[in-house]
């Protein structure tokens, strides 16, 4: 029946148990402390990858099939959290922060790259976009703790993060094609850019002529947990179609939540959604976490790197607060609010790593940057709020 041995797979059981346990324990452990628990599951790969106990293989196929998922439901969720009507009513202010928070760390991240480091034009477009991440579900959580969502701060922040995650989306498809060439050819990245934007757009504005007829037949044989089975199943078609015609699997499934964002119906596929994004993105970041070899982190030469890419990226964000310059608003809150990289980074890097775009140590110097800015980020934005 299948050429997959008893033996493979009661390894591969094990290495999940490890995996799912361990981050879920650390991820308490982190949340306690106050930081997001994200980090607490990254901090699991390092230490459970084979640079550390090796109890994980990062060439499991099976497993990397599986982060896989965890990157599409994550993607999901977040596009069912993302309401296509405030995403366009933001606001300028919104679309402004969100348009200097890209365009400043991806310009002087690049620029410093090629100046300075001898890496070519691919790894500095790539390393300054992995830099424009800005982490919406860390910046809500600790909007909602603070009880600030509703402010004009909060308001601001989470629109700018969401046209921020959608253009990076946008960005993540570019630089899939760029792999796909080997080569920056200008004309390729504004057509890529534009088939992004065209799918989602085209995708949400079928998807919300056909959802209430899909859904409505749903409700209708009203079998038990069919709903988001069928969201699911949408979720993994919306992600087939899209890398079918060239693009990531996460554009499809962001696109599916948008379709799916209805009020009506947000509520329940958001809590059915949530529990298989607690079950299979926390393997996406343990497995981020296991590729990084801790001792290219401990690496003094990589420290240079670190400290210039982490300056680049906490400047173009608290630069971005500017955007908000209309308001009367903290302008500092803003900025900090849209600097935490958190999983989109994490992305992002991992993304670089599996296409061969950066080296192990550029790679481990990315997850460092991650790692600082999304830990300075909760308290300086809670402190900055009150």
């Amino acid at each position: 029946m299948t050429n997959i041995s008893e033996a493979f797979i009661a390894e591969t059981l094990m290495q999940l148990v490890v995996i799912l346990a361990s981050a879920k324990i650390m991820g308490l452990v982190f949340e306690k402390v106050g930081h997001p628990k994200v980090l607490g599951e990254l901090v699991t790969g390092l230490i459970i990858g084979p640079s550390v106990l090796g109890f994980v293989d990062v060439h499991n196929e099976i497993i990397l099939f599986i982060a896989e998922l965890g990157v599409i439901v994550l993607l999901f969720e977040v596009g069912v959290e993302t309401k296509v009507r405030e995403l366009m009513n933001s606001g300028r202010s919104s679309i402004l922060v969100a348009l200097l928070g890209i365009f400043v760390p991806l310009l002087f991240g690049m620029l410093y790259i090629l100046a300075f480091t001898g890496y070519g034009i691919i790894v500095a477009f790539f390393i300054g976009a992995t830099l424009t991440a800005t982490s919406v579900g860390l910046t809500i959580s600790v909007l909602s703790e603070i009880k600030k969502t509703k402010s004009k701060e909060g308001k601001i922040i989470l629109g700018a993060a969401v046209i921020d995650d959608v253009i990076g989306l946008l960005l993540l498809s570019v630089l899939a094609d760029i792999v796909s060439t080997g080569q920056i050819i200008p004309l390729n990245i504004v057509k890529t850019f534009l088939m992004s934007a065209a799918f989602l757009g085209l995708l949400v504005l079928a998807g919300k002529v056909f959802e209430k007829r899909i859904l409505s037949f749903v409700n209708k044989i009203r079998v038990e947990r069919t709903f988001i089975v069928t969201a699911f199943v949408f979720a993994l078609l919306m992600s087939y179609i899209s890398l079918s015609i060239g693009l990531a699997t996460i554009i499809g499934a962001f696109a599916a939540g948008l379709i799916l964002e209805r009020k009506e119906h947000m509520k329940l596929i958001h809590h059915r959604v949530h529990v298989l994004t607690q079950l299979f993105s926390p393997v996406f970041f343990v497995m981020a976490g296991a590729v990084v070899d801790v001792r290219s982190l401990l690496n003094i030469e990589i420290l240079p790197l670190v400290i210039v890419l982490t300056m680049i990226a906490f400047s173009g964000k608290m630069i971005s607060g500017l955007g908000a310059y209309r308001d009367k608003v903290s302008k500092t809150a803003v900025g900090l609010g849209m600097l935490p990289r958190g999983e989109v980074g994490l992305i992002f890097a991992n993304f670089g790593l599996i296409s061969n775009i950066v080296t192990q140590e550029v790679y481990s110097s990315l997850i460092a940057v991650i790692m600082i800015t999304t830990f300075i980020a909760p308290p300086l934005l809670k402190r900055a709020m009150k």
